[in-house]
């Protein structure tokens, strides 16, 4: 019951929050500022923690099949790697975002 009273009290904090944000948008188009640092590494977190999951769910999955059947390993094998790159070229690609966002490209 207490988990459940601090999911509610972090929802509420995020709503609060969150109107303030939208308020400064306004000004910082009027001032011309950039999105800051902290929203950049907030971006990036949310990539990396989605990628390591998902990253590993390829792998449990490769894994359960290998044991399934032994045989099939040389054939599941490069859909396995490719799967790797396309999920860690997602993290790659928001890294690339945030910096240009932040302006060091």
């Amino acid at each position: 019951m207490k988990l459940i009273n601090m999911y509610k009290l972090a929802l509420i904090g995020m709503f609060i929050s969150s109107a303030s944000v939208f308020a400064e948008e306004g000004a910082h188009a009027a001032t011309g500022g950039t999105i800051g640092p902290l929203a950049v590494g907030l971006a990036m977190a949310l990539a990396v923690i989605g990628a390591a999951t998902a990253q590993g769910k390829i792998g449990t999955a490769f894994m359960d099949g290998v044991s399934r059947n032994p045989g099939a390993q040389k054939s599941m094998f490069v859909p396995l790697i490719l799967s790797l790159v396309f999920v860690e070229t997602l993290v790659l690609f928001t890294f690339l975002v945030a910096q240009s966002l932040l302006g060091k490209f």
